[in-house]
């Protein structure tokens, strides 16, 4: 097992910027596909990126690419989002997940192991 603990949200005006951290231990955390998803109050949980095991290769939601970039050090085990340009819509708790996959994907039911979130919120 995984054990994933995120930091790094906070209160951020639009167009601001944050950086997620995501620390893993348990393990080896090389040996997971990565990716973080967002739930808003009232709506279900979506996928915001995701990243393989080596790093080199990622997807995004639509509603983010350009303005995040998911990342990761194996060496460090931690998954890092680094989020600019923030709007209001990106206000949400924000989870990070690892699943045994050898490649990028994007459904969260494929992902075994979740955090237990942390809250980002853009005021307007």
């Amino acid at each position: 097992q995984v054990q994933l603990v995120e930091s790094g949200g906070g209160l951020v005006q639009t167009g601001g910027s944050l950086r997620l951290s995501c620390r893993a231990s348990g393990r080896t955390f090389s040996s997971y596909a990565m990716a973080w998803f967002r739930q808003a109050p009232g709506k279900e949980r979506e996928f915001v990126a995701a990243i393989n095991r080596s790093g080199d290769s990622t997807a995004y939601a639509d509603s983010v690419r350009g303005r995040f970039t998911i990342s990761r050090d194996n060496a460090k085990n931690t998954l890092y989002l680094q989020m600019n340009s923030l709007k209001p819509e990106d206000t949400a708790v924000y989870y990070c997940a690892g699943s045994q996959s050898r490649s990028v994907i994007t459904s969260a039911r494929t992902y075994d192991y979740w955090g237990q979130g942390t809250q980002v919120t853009v005021s307007a």
